[in-house]
């Protein structure tokens, strides 16, 4: 693993993390109704796609390690070139069903790195 590819992995990983304690407890209309938290998502969002992004210029083969990377990528910019156009059903949909194998993933990683 090439030298930034740890913190790379880091800031997703902690971004990720963030995502899940904003939203524990929270259902889809509790998300609606805070506009803080929805704000708050989408910018960890918008790290971890811009982290990864980052990755996977920099360290092709880590990067391939990440599942469905191409696409937390282009999540990334729908969220920050799209943002007058945000699904709030799509965020919230990435949140329930795909943030925990992309944490499980990013903590695999972080643990098979040496120091």
């Amino acid at each position: 693993m090439k030298a930034d590819s740890a913190k790379w992995l880091w800031d997703a990983r902690v971004a990720a993390e963030r995502i899940e304690r904003f939203t524990a407890g929270s259902s889809f209309d509790d998300y609606l109704g805070n506009e803080m938290l929805r704000a708050a998502v989408e910018r960890q969002f918008e790290i971890i796609g811009e982290a990864l992004g980052r990755l996977r210029q920099a360290d092709a083969t880590t990067a391939s390690r990440v599942p469905d990377l191409d696409r937390i990528v282009a999540f990334r910019n729908v969220l920050v070139h799209g943002y007058a156009t945000v699904d709030d059903r799509l965020v919230w949909g990435v949140v329930e069903g795909k943030l925990a194998d992309l944490l499980d993933a990013l903590r695999s990683l972080l643990d098979a790195t040496p120091g």
